[in-house]
């Protein structure tokens, strides 16, 4: 199969779909690799990296898309990518689609099929190529929190971590899976008063056991979330439904309850964000201000540890890559049921029903397409 993977061009994104040990053992699966020049380098891969591990190099991103059947990205294709998709091929990327009708639209239009990294399963009902940068974005909530809270930039002026004869920072985690674990654990060693909150008594049960003593852990409801919150110096955003489109948590009318400079890190904004006064920023201008709560919704968080990502993030896509490309998506996905469940579109009909409900949209099923 010919493998293109171009250059991002999300602003302020540095990954890259495709590392030069995955280009490796894709060409040494016998596969032709097609890479974009200078699509590494942000991630401090240079192009004769790719070209010693046996890629072909591309001027430009057309001829990545012309040439190859199979296109390897980090985001979710812009405008620009999308009218250069064609029929037939495939696309194997982050897509996050249930917030997103235009790209859905221009996606349906394109004839491809367009497998959504987020929406892959793994056996224990986890999702292994979302994993890993909700690892990162989890990590770096904390951190870049902290910086919203500096005074400088419209914050409370709270250190996390409080110095002797002055209290700890605060935080609330709301959501307790992958982010909110990470981003509890990284908030919690720099020293800040540490609340996670969920709905599931087993989920809070295992943190409690895992971590209890290192942070707190609360259910989420209604209530208690509201009270929560208005004490909170910081409160992240860690709810996840796959596939769909995040539930709005924390309503416009309750900032007015919580502390003047108070931050809000919204991870979940690649699903349209959790709190309902959330909308997607770019690293160039990270922060802004909504009834003097500081909002931090950068779309594309692990953009910013571009090295760390990719290759955290080649390590989980690339066996599937090689699967798509060893056997062709279809059989594939036939193997692979939890592979089949990252498939979101197909010549021009949608197969993921959280997306579907999300957009009104008829959804065939997955099962069904893969049959052919």
């Amino acid at each position: 199969m010919k493998i293109g993977c171009p250059k991002e061009i999300k602003p302020q994104e540095f990954r890259v779909g495709l590392t030069p040990n995955a280009a490796r053992e894709a060409v040494s699966h016998g596969h032709e690799v097609m890479i974009e020049r200078g699509a590494g380098l942000g991630a401090g891969f240079e192009d004769a990296a790719y070209e010693a591990a046996g890629a072909a190099m591309a001027d430009s991103a057309a001829e990545v898309f012309a040439a190859a059947e199979m296109i390897v990205k980090v985001k979710e294709p812009q405008a620009v990518e999308r009218a250069m998709l064609r029929e037939g091929q495939v696309l194997f990327t982050y897509l996050h689609l249930a917030p997103d009708p235009e790209q859905t639209k221009d996606l349906l239009a394109s004839g491809a099929t367009c497998i959504a990294y987020e929406t892959v399963t793994d056996e224990r009902g986890g999702l292994p190529l979302l994993a890993p940068m909700s690892e990162v974005a989890g990590r770096l909530a904390p951190q870049v929190g902290a910086w919203t809270l500096q005074k400088a930039n419209g914050g409370r002026g709270v250190l996390m971590g409080g110095v002797p004869g002055v209290g700890p920072a605060s935080v609330v985690v709301i959501g307790g899976g992958v982010v909110g674990t990470h981003a509890a654990r990284i908030a919690a060693g720099m020293g800040a008063d540490v609340t996670v909150l969920d709905r599931s008594l087993p989920r809070l049960r295992y943190l409690d056991d895992v971590f209890g003593g290192v942070f707190k852990t609360s259910y989420a409801s209604a209530g208690n979330t509201a009270d929560l919150v208005a004490e909170a110096d910081m409160v992240v955003g860690a709810v996840l439904i796959p596939g769909a489109a995040a539930p709005k948590l924390v309503t416009r009318a309750q900032l007015s309850t919580m502390k003047p400079g108070a931050a809000i890190v919204d991870v979940a904004i690649d699903q349209g964000g959790c709190f309902e006064t959330s909308k997607a920023t770019t690293h160039e201008n990270p922060i802004y201000e909504v009834d003097g709560i500081m909002h931090y919704c950068v779309a594309n968080m692990p953009g910013a540890v571009a090295r760390t990502s990719t290759i955290a993030l080649g390590n989980a896509t690339m066996p599937f890559m090689l699967a798509i490309a060893d056997k062709g998506w279809r059989q594939a996905c036939q193997d692979d049921p939890h592979l089949l469940n990252g498939l979101n579109v197909h010549a021009g009909k949608l197969t993921y029903y959280a997306v579907g409900r999300a957009l009104g949209i008829d959804v065939v099923s997955p099962q069904l397409v893969v049959k052919g």
